[in-house]
């Protein structure tokens, strides 16, 4: 062989040492694909529905009498949202109202901060399509504007079962949370347009979230929201 041959030889051999040290090679014990992006949904929180799914050993059996007091300090005996409940409890008898409520406040100021970020992957796994799409809408609108906007929570006072009602095998409750917040909204240039930056302000919104209970989807999502 020539001494040009020589060369390549050795140069093509250097390189394969070279890659096969970055990259590593297969032993056997690596974790499928799969697997490994569930870990990282996991991880990150990505298409994660902070609402409640089913909690493994609260199933009751369809026959089962609903428990007494079960709506202790949810709803008045002999009101229509007592009737609501007992309708979801009913088709669903995995629903926990207390769980059901610690996912909402999550989601809440999930979505509100979402909102304000402009953070439209979160915003899709979250909202029904209509809201989706109205979100999305004032988003680019404000984009257009070249504003920006800056909401943090202070805290969330209260989240409140006010509805509840069983329509078509969908699950529908409403959510009454009462919230402090601080927002500001800021145009290209960084002066305030609206808000203050300095001002807490009292927040109150009536959200209605929906699972269907013919889907094998547990999750629920944002249908319908409303300022009171």
């Amino acid at each position: 062989m020539d001494i040009y041959t020589i060369i390549f030889l050795a140069l093509a051999l250097f390189i394969f040492l070279r890659l096969r040290s970055v990259l590593g090679q297969k032993t056997g014990h690596e974790r499928p694909p799969g697997e490994v992006a569930r870990d990282m949904r996991a991880q990150t929180g990505e298409n994660v529905v902070p609402l409640p799914r089913r909690v493994p050993g609260t199933e009751r059996r369809e026959d089962e009498p609903l428990p007494p007091g079960r709506w202790d300090g949810i709803a008045e005996p002999g009101s229509a949202l007592e009737r609501g409940l007992d309708d979801i409890l009913t088709a669903d008898r995995s629903f926990d109202v207390q769980h059901f409520l610690g996912g909402a406040r999550a989601a809440y100021e999930m979505i509100v901060t979402a909102f304000a970020n402009g953070d439209r992957r979160t915003l899709r796994d979250l909202l029904a399509k209509d809201v989706y799409d109205g979100f999305i809408a004032a988003i680019a609108d404000r984009e257009a504007r070249g504003e920006t906007v800056d909401s943090r929570f202070v805290s969330i006072d209260k989240a409140e079962v006010v509805g509840a009602e069983v329509k078509d095998r969908t699950v529908h409750v409403t959510v009454r949370f009462v919230s402090q917040l601080v927002t500001v909204t800021r145009d290209k240039a960084g002066a305030v347009v609206d808000g203050n930056p300095d001002q807490v302000t009292d927040v109150t919104d009536i959200w209605t979230f929906a699972r269907d209970l013919t889907s094998r989807d547990p999750n629920w999502k944002l249908i319908a929201t409303e300022a009171a």
